[in-house]
């Protein structure tokens, strides 16, 4: 279960930094870099979480 934690932390890290390289302004309206920048917190934390259970249920397989 600890090892579950470390994973959760590093595919964070990962997501964060692969998700930076997106311009979300784009997207989003103008003057709006507050909710692009929630936008990328949220989903960095569905993307870690859904990685960590890819990787636990396949190491688990």
């Amino acid at each position: 279960m600890n090892y579950k934690l470390y994973l959760y932390a590093l595919f964070m890290f990962l997501s964060i930094y692969a998700l930076s390289g997106v311009n979300f302004n784009g997207i989003m309206r103008k003057n709006k870099v507050i909710e692009a920048k929630i936008l990328i917190m949220i989903l960095s934390i569905a993307l870690s979480y859904l990685l960590t259970n890819f990787v636990v249920d396949f190491l688990n397989f």
